[in-house]
């Protein structure tokens, strides 16, 4: 076992015991929802996967060391504590040595995810090439660790304010598969279509284990991005969330906003802009892709003993 790796006694048993795990990502409690509906929304959402058949294991860095699977008290504290940081691949040894509280965004999660041997992690949305990215070069590292990085992420997309054609561009550059479930078209988080297409539409999760396990055993490193979309009863009207957005981003660039600040910002905004409607929107998200991350995590067979 890595020396850096914290276990729950939840997910250690379920370790023991074979069973599928899901891991959750930390920003989207700490940096991705207002106090106390993140804590809350994280406690469903791994009820939802227990539901599904599976164990959650949220991440998150506690103590110098890599938490997988939180206690109820260490997600109060990551909901509730401001100085949280947000946690990338660049930021995960500063984090662990320093031992910060640390919350970790969809790229350290699956670098964790990994180590623990975890194939399936759950989230809202992955991050993307940021709109202006050709004089900016603002492009999450989420892409980059998609393309190294084995565990496949089920998520609706990637968000509004991003620029999603050049995310997929950049995606197929790199070799990320990028599957769609139930639609040929690929999601855009607070909407169920983005106007582009996905690679391949896979809908069930013993096709989508088939796929995954395939491109492993090719000897094919990096990960598969199964995008889901909201549920349509929980979607927003596209042209209405892309007004808003539109306006969210011009005040952002007003503002000086920018780095790692920009998403939480925007998300804020847009909450604020919709007069909360975002915030339900991303909640039924998150609970809709944990419902498939848990059929996928049941139908993919352990690949590797974890370390």
């Amino acid at each position: 076992m890595h020396h850096l790796l914290a276990f729950s006694p939840e997910v250690a048993a379920a370790r023991a015991a074979g069973l599928p795990i899901v891991a959750l990502e930390s920003t989207i409690i700490s940096h991705g929802m207002p106090y106390p509906q993140n804590v809350q929304m994280a406690q469903e959402v791994e009820q939802i996967i227990r539901d599904g058949g599976a164990v959650p294991a949220t991440i998150a860095i506690i103590d110098g060391r890599i938490c997988i699977g939180l206690a109820p008290a260490q997600l109060e504290l990551l909901g509730n504590s401001p100085e949280a940081m947000k946690v990338s691949r660049r930021d995960l040894p500063y984090a662990l040595s320093q031992s910060k509280l640390g919350a970790t965004t969809v790229a350290a999660t699956m670098i964790c995810a990994e180590l623990a041997g975890i194939a399936v992690f759950v989230t809202g949305g992955i991050g993307g090439v940021h709109r202006g990215a050709e004089t900016s070069f603002d492009i999450s590292a989420d892409l980059q660790e998609l393309a190294q990085t084995s565990v496949a992420v089920v998520c609706a997309g990637v968000k509004s304010i991003l620029d999603i054609g050049l995310t997929l561009e950049y995606l197929e550059t790199h070799g990320v598969p990028v599957l769609s479930v139930g639609q040929p078209g690929f999601p855009a988080f607070f909407t169920r279509e983005s106007g582009f297409k996905a690679d391949f539409q896979i809908d069930t999760a013993a096709e989508q284990a088939a796929f995954i396990q395939t491109k492993w055993q090719l000897g094919l490193k990096g990960g598969v991005v199964i995008g889901n979309p909201v549920p349509p009863a929980d979607a927003m009207p596209k042209d209405h969330i892309d007004a808003i957005t539109q306006q969210a981003l011009r005040e952002a660039e007003l503002g000086g906003v920018k780095g790692k600040q920009v998403t939480p910002y925007l998300l804020a905004r847009i909450k604020e802009l919709t007069g909360g409607r975002s915030l339900a929107t991303n909640i039924a998200l998150v609970k809709n892709n944990a419902r498939v991350g848990a059929a996928l995590a049941r139908a993919l067979p352990a690949r590797r003993t974890p370390l």
